[in-house]
């Protein structure tokens, strides 16, 4: 946690935490693994509040073992920090576990103008664990010319939750974010 200053430049006009400039920020940090999305848009920015003086950001990764995490978080700090918040707390919540469901429409809108096929809607568990099927052969749209004639080359793409496609209509390789 970054320890406080009594010259916060974050503050609001009446003399609290200026929320509405850390929403700001906090929606701007790009995910270091999907540079073109947002951690807003992929979903994982569950809350921005204050309490007593200090800014909390809760995230929730996209799965127990995110490489990314870490990146996350110091990227949330390091912003805050530089915009001039200097008593900020970012907590990691894994209840609810994070779902493909939760990428915004408009990260599922960017995701295609970068020629990475978003996800489906995420399986349904009725009961128990959340189900996270990371091999699961589906066909995926291909982002570049929406055919579902398209055929799995790898299982794993870039991270663990990606796989990697070709079109069979128009040939191109693409990535898929897995359903999770």
């Amino acid at each position: 946690m970054v320890t406080s200053s009594a010259t916060d430049v974050g503050v609001g006009v009446d003399g609290g935490v200026d929320l509405a400039r850390v929403r700001r920020i906090v929606s701007e940090v790009p995910d270091p693994e999907l540079p073109m999305l947002t951690l807003v848009d992929l979903g994982i920015v569950r809350q921005v509040d204050e309490s007593a003086g200090t800014v909390r950001v809760a995230l929730t990764p996209t799965y127990l073992g995110c490489p990314a995490l870490h990146e996350m978080r110091a990227d949330v700090l390091q912003r805050l920090g530089r915009a001039g918040f200097t008593n900020v707390e970012v907590r990691i919540e894994l209840a609810p576990a994070w779902s493909t469901d939760w990428i915004t429409a408009e990260g599922r809108r960017k995701l295609l103008e970068a020629g990475i096929s978003p996800p489906e809607p995420a399986p349904r568990a009725v009961t128990g664990p959340v189900p996270i099927a990371l091999s699961v052969d589906r066909p995926a749209n291909c982002p570049r010319c929406g055919s579902s004639d398209t055929a799995r080359t790898a299982a794993f793409g870039a991270t663990a939750c990606r796989s990697l496609h070709r079109c069979l209509s128009c040939r191109e390789p693409f990535e898929h974010v897995k359903e999770i």
